[in-house]
């Protein structure tokens, strides 16, 4: 059974209506037993799967400083100063690189938008020009990948784009419009009832399988194994 229930996304929901610190601090308990417990248990079932799927990524099922992402929001540089996240964040990292822009699998779960995501999102510098390397030197396994049948049936190509050729590339080259990514991701919508069922478990590691190729593509280019 899917440790995550109906009351984690209700949670959510009203923490997005009250998203205060006077409202947060009476609910902390709540908070604890409907979303951070279970959030930290689907890690803890995920371990084996990674395990046999995705070997060099990490799940840690802490309750502080594992994959579950904190719910409290740096809001130092930002606009919006409300103090929570609204959503939960579940981060496998890569070993080789623990930051989130590193090769990795990432779960969000959200009442209004929840999906599973792989891929790297906005590799920085060195990364970013390896990855566009490869996709130049090995064109026809990138378009293999990425548009895979398994893939795509679960995977939508995601993220941002320069609107122009990046430097030193054409803008006719014949991969401009993936040269162009700066965020190399694939996102599978989840429903809140599938979250919910008995065989979500499962169908994560349906869908991590089936992410294979493209994340070993996108290790391979930043020569580190999958």
């Amino acid at each position: 059974m899917s440790p995550i229930n109906p009351q984690l996304f209700q949670f959510l929901v009203e923490l997005s209506e009250n998203n205060r610190r006077d409202w947060f601090k009476p609910h902390k308990r709540r908070y604890d037993s409907e979303v951070l417990d279970p959030a930290v248990e689907l890690v803890s079932q995920l371990v084996s799967p990674l395990a046999k799927h995705a070997p060099m990524l990490i799940a840690s099922p802490k309750r502080h400083g594992g994959s579950v992402m904190r719910i409290y929001k740096d809001t130092r540089f930002s606009r919006d100063k409300t103090p929570y996240k609204t959503s939960v964040g579940i981060s496998f990292r890569h070993e080789a690189d623990g930051t989130i822009h590193a090769p990795g699998i990432y779960l969000h779960l959200d009442p209004h938008a929840s999906f599973l995501g792989v891929g790297c999102w906005r590799p920085e510098r060195t990364a970013l020009a390896a990855i566009r390397l490869a996709i130049q030197q090995h064109a026809r396994t990138w378009k293999s990948v990425s548009s895979a049948k398994r893939f795509r049936q679960h995977y939508d190509l995601a993220g941002d784009s320069l609107k122009t050729a990046p430097r030193g590339i054409p803008r006719d080259h014949p991969q401009i419009h993936d040269l162009r990514r700066i965020d190399f991701i694939g996102t599978a919508p989840l429903e809140v009832s599938e979250i919910c069922g008995p065989n979500f478990i499962d169908e994560l590691q349906v869908k991590m399988k089936a992410a294979i190729p493209f994340m070993t593509f996108l290790c391979d280019a930043l020569d580190v194994p999958y």
